[in-house]
């Protein structure tokens, strides 16, 4: 080959390159950046390791010639495919461009998220899909719709295999929407993402309802009130960082353990604010947030503002750089616990944290909420994070104060029963290490749910003042006591008398230790350190379900 040849064939490629690269063009790419959007590509490079991307199939093209389309041909074809790192593991990310037909999906693009999907199972790592789309390419009409299936089947066949997060960063509708919804997370950004299965326009159409874009499936309506999305960030740069964030506490794929990173915080650490902290009044409610953050490990705040200075910096002299470091290098640290879905179902808490630096999952009733009842939509959010934990190798910690299942007419016509019923079969299916701390109360069938000793939890622990039983005091002396109290001269007094009568026996965990359904009663101020013992002594568990094609859990 001939020396003009070969830079011929170079130029050609770099041209081809700088092409891709560009996406729609630049009208559209500056459309997208007035919407207050960054390109797909600028998503990618701020989400990985800097200089860790490697991009695929960049010279993709449809294959459609149907309606003029043989006249708009763009390298890449709407959707930007590879690899990089996040904290130095290997991820794999898609990132639909909507500078190219709107992102919409055709034959070809759907080619390239599979194929990239097919990598993360061979390569055993996790799979980001950054989704702006207008969804199915409508001149391609029913090759789109398999493209869909196609990515629909692999998102069944990856679940429990690799983690699968998916960010909202602008339209998602229609069956586009199912991808997301298989995924283990989801991402959404206030004021830009919007998800639904029909857009205002159909609803009115079919059902004259008037609502707009962000309510109908917005970040706040899918952070609040459907559950559908995990977290709801301010803006693109926030939802990236939490991504980053929430990979640090996931394992590549179902064979590795949970990642374990150094601990600077004293696993031997008395916390002393705790014995303090449950109210004298037992119906007072309480912040069991505040709990879990003194208990969980404590981490050095991550100090950007230093890096992006001692950058500006760099060509200045030394005493310069030395005072930026004297400014930004006072330490500040902050609890590990890291909350998934905040705003749904907030009388139950779900998140990540980390204990002598292992990664846990934590999930815990919320007094200060509907004084921690367990509702439908708690019981739905905590099978569904429990079982994410079992799938990965994470071991799951419990904190216990539950006065039940939520009575009443709106439950039970909308199943509680069966749905409560979800909560009990993902905590009796998980193998994973299984730690619980019950704090003030486990009242009736929500103390046998909430990671009981009888559905195989390993280490149970109570704090001294916690009350296992069927029910409070007052509702158990109305119905043992029932004659004695309505015979009484004074049923008033006899009341408050069998209630106390029944609160010395059960407010208290010794009976249930008795039993050995409790491992020990803790002072409060130890529950870090007993916690971070149990946790290293279940390193090595092993345990199994019996062989079978897979359960039936109650949908």
């Amino acid at each position: 080959m001939s020396t003009d040849k070969r830079k011929t064939d170079l130029l050609k490629l770099n041209k081809m390159r700088e092409t891709a690269k560009l996406g729609g063009g630049e009208k559209k790419i500056k459309t997208q950046h007035e919407k207050g959007k960054y390109l797909a590509r600028e998503r990618i490079f701020m989400l990985l390791d800097p200089g860790t991307f490697e991009e695929t199939d960049a010279f993709v093209t449809h294959r459609t010639t149907d309606f003029g389309m043989s006249e708009q041909v763009f390298l890449g074809d709407g959707v930007i495919t590879g690899s990089g790192k996040i904290d130095g593991r290997l991820v794999f990310v898609f990132s639909q461009d909507f500078t190219i037909f709107g992102g919409s999906l055709s034959g070809a693009n759907a080619e390239k998220i599979c194929k990239i999907m097919d990598m993360a199972e061979k390569m055993g790592a996790p799979v980001i899909g950054i989704n702006d789309s207008g969804g199915a390419r409508i001149q391609e009409g029913v090759v789109s719709l398999g493209g869909y299936a196609d990515i629909f089947l692999r998102n069944v066949l990856l679940s429990g295999v690799v983690p699968q997060i998916s960010a909202i960063m602008g339209p998602c509708a229609g069956g586009a929407v199912y991808s997301p919804a298989i995924t283990d997370f989801i991402f959404m950004v206030k004021n830009i993402s919007h998800m639904f299965v029909t857009g205002p326009n159909v609803v009115k159409t079919v059902t004259h309802e008037e609502v707009s874009f962000e309510d109908l499936g917005g970040a706040k309506t899918h952070s609040t009130k459907s559950g559908v999305t995990h977290f709801a960030c301010d803006d693109e740069k926030q939802c990236l960082q939490y991504i980053r964030k929430l990979i640090t506490y996931l394992p590549q794929n179902w064979k590795e353990k949970t990642p374990e990173k150094k601990c600077i915080d004293d696993p031997k650490r008395i916390v002393t604010e705790l014995n303090n902290i449950i109210p004298e009044d037992n119906t007072r409610p309480y912040d069991m947030k505040k709990i879990i953050n003194l208990a969980v490990d404590q981490e050095e705040k991550p100090t950007t503002e230093f890096d992006e200075e001692i950058n500006k910096n760099k060509k200045d002299a030394n005493e310069k750089t030395v005072k930026v470091q004297d400014e930004y290098f006072k330490k500040e640290y902050v609890s590990s616990f890291f909350e998934t879905q905040e705003l749904f179902a907030p009388n139950i808490i779900t998140g990540f944290a980390r204990l002598d630096g292992i990664s846990i999952g934590v999930i815990a009733n919320q007094p200060s909420k509907m004084a921690g009842v367990l509702d439908i939509d708690a019981s739905v959010k905590g099978a569904r994070f429990v079982r994410f934990c079992d799938a990965f190798n994470i071991p799951i910690l419990v904190f216990v104060d539950v006065p039940g299942f939520m009575p009443g007419t709106f439950q039970e016509w909308r199943g509680i029963i069966k749905q409560g019923a979800k909560l009990l079969y993902a905590f009796a299916e998980a193998t994973v290490p299984k730690m619980t701390v019950i704090t003030r109360k486990a009242y009736g069938g929500a103390y046998d749910v909430m990671n009981s000793k009888h559905i195989r939890a390993d280490y149970n622990i109570a704090w001294p003042g916690a009350e296992i039983a069927v029910m409070g005091s007052a509702g158990a002396a109305e119905i043992i006591f029932k004659k004695e109290i309505n015979s009484a001269k004074d049923p008033k007094k006899a009341f408050d008398q069998k209630a106390e009568e029944y609160k010395e026996k059960f407010a208290n965990p010794y009976e249930a230790a008795k039993f050995g359904y409790i491992d020990d009663i803790i002072e409060p101020s130890e529950t870090r350190i007993k916690l971070v013992k149990a946790l290293r002594m279940l390193q090595t568990k092993m345990q199994s379900n019996p062989k079978k094609r897979h359960g039936n859990i109650p949908l």
